[in-house]
C-alpha cells in the first residue's frame, strides 16, 4: 500500500498526507508515512518526517475520545447523569437560568451537539469569528458557551459545536478531581499501553477537549481497535460495552445515511454493516467497522481546507479497503 500511496502523493493526488494505519482483527496489515509540513494546534512546526512515533494533532477526533472518557467517568459514578440539566451544574452562572430553553439545555443534549444555542464553526479556525477561536478567547470560556443565544428547541436539531465538549471536558474534571489529561492517562492510554501524548491547553492553562489532544497514528488505530471489541483490550474492558452502544446510536441526522451519536459519527457501509467515524480539521480521520474488526487511522497537515475530509476518505476507500482484500486473499 506504500507504495501506492507514495506514486499518489507524488502525482498530487494526495497532498498533504502525513500517516495511516490500518488495522484488522486486531493486527496491523499495513501502515505508512510521509514528510510534509504540520503544526501544533495552529502553531506552525515547519516540515516533519513523520514515522511511528510522531505526535499528531487529533484536532476534533479529539472530541470522540472525550466522549469515550465521560462514559468511563459515568460508569464510575463521577459525573452526571445524561438528562442532568447542564445550568444546574454550573452554579456561579445563576444568571443565565431566564426562563427559557437554556435551561431545558441537558449533559445529553451537549454530547450530541444539539443544545440549541447559536455557534458556527464553519470559518477557519484561524478567523477569530469561528465560535470556538471566540470561546479560546473569551475570559471564560464556559459563561460563553452557556450564554449563547437560543435558537431552536435543545434536542430536535445537530449544530456542530465545540463549545459543548468544553464542557463536558470541565465535567469530567470536577467530578473526577484530575485534570482531563490526567484523567485519559489514567484510565484510557495507560489501559492501552499508550505511553506518549500530548493534551494542548487554552490560555487558561485547561487542556482543549474540543481539539487539543495529539497521539501518534498506531495508538489512534489502538483506541479504534479497542472500539471495534466492545471496549475491550488484552481481557479488560476499558469503555463500558453499554456506553459504546448508546454512543454509536445514529441520534442526530446531519444528512440522509450519516448521524451523530455521543460524539461520533454514525453511518453504514455497502451491506448495511454500521460504521463510526471520528473527524478532525486537517484530514485527521479515524474509521471503525466493529463488525468486521475494522479499523484506519490517518493523519494529514492540510489544516483549515474545507475540502480535507476528502483526502482521508480516499485513503479509506482506494487504498486502506483494497489492502484488506488483498491481505485476505493471500
Amino acid at each position: 500500500m506504500k507504495e501506492r500511496l507514495t506514486a499518489a502523493i507524488d502525482s498530487g493526488l494526495l497532498k498533504g498526507l502525513h500517516a495511516t494505519v490500518v488495522m484488522l482483527e486486531d493486527k496491523r496489515i499495513s501502515e505508512a508515512y510521509f514528510p510534509g509540513m504540520d503544526q501544533r494546534w495552529g502553531a506552525p512546526l515547519g516540515v516533519i518526517d513523520h514515522g511511528p512515533e510522531t505526535l499528531h494533532d487529533l484536532r476534533s477526533v479529539t472530541k470522540s475520545i472525550v466522549g469515550l472518557l465521560y462514559g468511563i467517568a459515568l460508569a464510575e459514578g463521577a459525573v452526571p447523569g445524561l438528562d442532568t440539566p447542564l445550568l444546574s451544574l454550573f452554579p456561579d452562572y445563576a444568571d443565565l437560568r431566564d426562563g427559557t430553553a437554556r435551561e431545558e439545555i441537558s449533559v445529553r443534549h451537549a454530547l450530541t451537539m444539539q443544545m440549541g444555542t447559536a455557534w458556527d464553526e464553519s470559518l477557519p479556525y484561524s478567523d477569530p469569528r469561528n465560535s470556538e477561536i471566540a470561546m479560546e478567547r473569551a475570559k471564560d470560556r464556559y459563561r460563553f458557551v452557556l450564554d449563547r443565544p437560543i435558537v431552536t428547541k435543545p434536542g430536535t436539531s445537530w449544530t456542530y459545536n465545540g463549545g459543548a465538549v468544553a464542557l463536558l471536558g470541565k465535567l469530567i474534571a470536577d467530578g473526577t478531581g484530575m485534570s482531563l489529561d490526567q484523567y485519559a492517562q489514567m484510565r484510557l492510554f495507560e489501559p492501552l499501553g499508550i505511553k506518549a501524548s500530548d493534551w494542548v491547553q487554552g490560555a487558561d492553562g485547561v487542556p482543549s477537549a474540543a481539539s487539543g489532544l495529539r497521539l501518534t497514528t498506531r495508538d489512534l488505530a489502538k483506541i479504534g481497535v479497542m472500539v471495534a471489541q466492545d471496549g475491550v483490550y488484552k481481557g479488560q474492558q476499558i469503555v463500558p460495552v453499554d456506553w459504546l452502544k448508546a454512543s454509536f446510536q445514529p441520534i442526530a441526522q446531519i444528512e440522509e445515511g450519516f448521524h451523530y451519536g455521543f460524539l461520533w459519527y454514525v453511518t453504514a457501509g455497502p451491506g448495511g454493516d454500521q460504521i463510526v467515524i471520528a473527524l478532525g480539521n486537517g484530514g485527521q480521520r479515524l474509521t471503525v467497522q466493529p463488525k468486521a474488526d475494522f479499523v484506519v487511522a490517518t493523519f494529514a497537515g492540510n489544516y483549515n481546507h474545507p475540502k480535507a475530509w476528502r483526502l482521508s476518505l480516499k485513503v479509506l476507500l482506494d487504498y486502506a479497503i483494497p489492502e484488506v482484500r488483498r491481505y485476505r486473499a493471500e
